[in-house]
């Protein structure tokens, strides 16, 4: 097991299968040294566990756990592609997506969650760029969509 994958474990978490994608993309693609990611819902099991808009139905510290999980399924994606998440050199950048309300203005708080879990996870390694941008309306009605460039060693 990778020390990556360690630190996920020892945080009570396990890294999932990659979800099937919901249409003609994949998971994540390597170019040279980095590897993106399609953007990673929060699927557990194949299903979203919770739908809606945060700011009406779904609250903001519940999106930021789904948020979470989205980072999670995004590291999945690497690891299907590099094999080996011990070869993540850094996350480049963090892209969140936040399904709101038209009042709804914490953004960046509910994509904390997959930064902070990053850095949880990877350390010095897991400090990012990050962008957190509101939209109407994410595919499933998911909450949250989260999406992740990493540069890896070759």
């Amino acid at each position: 097991m990778s020390q990556v994958e360690q630190k996920i474990k020892d945080l009570g978490l396990s890294l999932p299968e990659t979800s099937k994608p919901l249409a003609a993309y994949v998971p994540a693609v390597q170019s040279g040294n980095l590897v993106f990611t399609s953007g990673q819902l929060p699927m557990v099991d194949g299903k979203l566990s919770t739908t809606g808009k945060v700011g009406a139905e779904v609250s903001a510290e519940q999106a930021k756990a789904l948020a979470e999980i989205c980072a999670l399924n995004a590291l999945a994606a690497v690891k299907m592609v590099i094999g080996d998440l011990d070869k993540i050199k850094r996350v480049v950048k963090v892209v969140g997506f936040v399904s709101s309300a038209p009042d709804f203005t914490g953004q960046p708080g509910v994509v904390n969650g997959a930064s902070e879990f990053l850095g949880n996870v990877l350390g010095d390694k897991g400090v990012h760029a990050r962008s957190a941008v509101g939209v109407a309306v994410l595919p499933l009605d998911a909450p949250v969509e989260v999406e992740l460039i990493v540069e890896i060693s070759q």
